[in-house]
């Protein structure tokens, strides 16, 4: 049977996946097919090949010398078709295909969520998949195409594009602070019980405030973490302890008073948004058609869920 030249291209992305993620069951998951398709297209590719790229047990893959070889030639072939198909969407067509995209929980609920059917009325041919966490999450295993991150960017592997300052806040329940007292120093947080975002990487146990003399870093504590940054709001609300929060996430239960800022004259420094996407000489027309789109459309969403007026 002739082979085809399409397979031969998707066996392709299927070996490199493998080879990036380590193993068949993660390259199944990420491009959403089962371990026996997976392992049936790198035995096609072998026997078309006439080669063993990959030497297989139940928990790793190891290249071969040949699968080496490959796989460097392989990344170069993936790329050419990349820009080849982006080059054409840049003349004049329309954005298409399967865009995957990851944001954290709560803003992604919240914010992106309602975000993406307006997206789609302007680009029906572009299908959203999308990943919520509060985890940091491994953007080249996870195959990400876009990344909306509030937080400090390390990531180099993926270019940054920052679309505002988030301001943030330190609040907890009027029952709380009756019951506890209000804090007037930053030290005083020392002694309060924080409710703290923790999972690995996480950076949410030392609080960062401004001050007259610099930031301030408190290594601060408390009897409740959780991976989920709704649930702290949900403790803050129950009177449980003291939060750090972007603004426009608390910012309806600040007005209402069921929250109140604590050291309103030293405020959280502020956490930057910004779009991560990957490196690529020609980026795909999906991808650049909805950073576009958030940059453009997220900072009114947030002016309106979070006026100056709540501080």
């Amino acid at each position: 049977m002739e082979w085809s030249r399409l397979a031969l291209l998707e066996n392709m992305r299927v070996f490199v996946r493998v080879v990036e993620l380590g193993s068949l069951s993660a390259a199944g998951r990420s491009l959403r097919l089962s371990p026996a398709v997976v392992s049936h297209r790198l035995q096609s590719l072998e026997e078309h090949l006439n080669a063993r790229l990959l030497n297989r047990t139940t928990r790793q893959v190891q290249f071969t010398e040949a699968g080496k070889v490959f796989f460097e030639h392989c990344l170069e072939v993936l790329d050419a078709a990349e820009r080849a198909e982006s080059s054409v969407a840049a003349i004049g067509g329309a954005p298409v295909g399967s865009l995957r995209v990851t944001a954290p929980l709560g803003f992604g609920r919240h914010i992106l969520a309602p975000m993406v059917p307006r997206f789609r009325t302007l680009h029906p041919q572009v299908e959203v998949r999308l990943r919520l966490s509060d985890h940091l999450l491994d953007l080249l295993r996870e195959a990400t195409d876009v990344a909306i991150r509030m937080a400090v960017l390390k990531d180099s592997s993926f270019m940054a594009r920052k679309v505002c300052d988030l301001p943030r806040v330190l609040c907890a329940a009027p029952s709380y602070l009756e019951r506890r007292g209000v804090p007037e120093r930053p030290e005083d947080l020392l002694s309060h019980h924080c409710l703290l975002l923790r999972f690995p990487g996480s950076q949410q146990f030392q609080w960062t405030l401004q001050t007259p003399h610099g930031p301030m870093t408190l290594p601060v504590s408390g009897q409740f973490d959780a991976d989920d940054g709704d649930v702290l709001t949900a403790w803050a609300l129950a009177g449980e302890g003291i939060a750090l929060k972007p603004v426009w996430e608390v910012a309806d239960h600040l007005r209402s008073g069921e929250l109140r800022v604590v050291l309103p004259h030293l405020p959280p420094e502020p956490v930057a948004l910004a779009v991560l996407y990957p490196h690529r000489n020609l980026l795909p027309a999906k991808i650049r058609a909805f950073i576009d789109f958030f940059a453009d459309n997220v900072r009114n969403d947030l002016i309106r869920r979070s006026p100056e007026s709540v501080l």
